[in-house]
């Protein structure tokens, strides 16, 4: 059976969205993620997204709704949710609010951005008892979640075993886990952070060591120097964080690229293995 919003079994939905079930629209499928097929409804002057996790990734959406809804009415830019349920098939489809196109083209301002955005969503507070939206930030065994399986690899397993023991591990904020260039819609100066899938209790240096980690890799060592310099200036997040949750983001992303398929592209490998030789917790051997 076609996807259409009749079809779906929406378990809460916005008024807005049940007048828009009355009027024409249009749907258009968008890049699809690793984890979900993802739709834009076009309907006269609006647009919306719906997201249908139709693969092995089975989320909890209502949490991630319930959420969202919270975010949003705190201020910190994500996109606006009308909607979660069920498709015909039982996968579970979260509708919220259009708001753009990733980033293509950076500059300082948006790294100043980017920087500033994730900042804003550490400080959210998940400790008030009265914020409702605490009850929906799940808290994970950090290795366990980040770092599948990594005992049966010895050789990283024992890096990230003696990184934990020079660190006190954090799990006090609100960390959106996978916070890079493809996760930020952008609609002229507004940004909204998107797919909270990874969102929860958890270190903040950690979140910006991947962030860093990633924009460095896939957009180039002066982005990601600048970037990183961003949050050691509006952050505590000190130099010898840096070379911990660094060398942790490198190992996490070698251990994707063991069991599954990474982004690649030029340079990429390159840029590893420089980050490798300039982390004196990390060696050449693991590659």
């Amino acid at each position: 059976m076609r996807l259409t919003l009749e079809n779906i079994r929406w378990v809460e939905l916005s008024e807005e969205i049940r007048c828009l079930l009355e009027k024409p629209y249009k749907m258009l499928p968008l890049s699809p993620g690793l984890e979900a097929d993802v739709v834009k409804i076009e309907c006269t002057d609006q647009s919306y997204v719906l997201k249908i996790w139709n693969k092995d990734s089975k989320p909890n959406i209502r949490n991630q709704y319930e959420l969202l809804s919270k975010l949003y009415e705190s201020g910190i830019q994500v996109s606006q949710p009308y909607g979660w349920g069920m498709d015909v098939d039982s996968n579970q489809v979260l509708l919220t609010s259009y708001d753009g196109e990733p980033i293509a083209k950076l500059s300082k301002t948006k790294l100043e951005q980017l920087a500033q955005k994730l900042i804003q969503v550490h400080g959210y507070d998940v400790k008030d008892a009265g914020n409702a939206a605490a009850n929906y930030i799940p808290q994970y065994d950090f290795v366990g979640y980040f770092f599948p399986s990594i005992e049966l690899h010895e050789d990283m397993h024992q890096i990230l075993t003696t990184l934990l023991q020079r660190t006190e591990l954090r799990q006090d904020h609100l960390i959106h886990g996978d916070y890079n260039l493809g996760n930020v819609l952008e609609a002229g100066d507004q940004y909204a952070i998107i797919d909270w899938t990874n969102g929860q209790r958890g270190d903040p240096r950690y979140d910006m060591a991947w962030s860093i980690f990633l924009m460095t890799v896939y957009t180039g060592e002066r982005n990601g120097k600048m970037y990183s310099a961003l949050f050691k200036s509006l952050t505590e997040y000190t130099p010898d964080d840096a070379k911990i949750f660094e060398a942790m983001a490198c190992l996490r992303w070698i251990l994707l690229k063991r069991v599954s398929n990474v982004p690649m592209g030029r340079g990429v490998m390159q840029r590893i293995k420089k980050i490798i030789g300039n982390n004196s917790y990390l060696n050449d051997e693991l590659l």
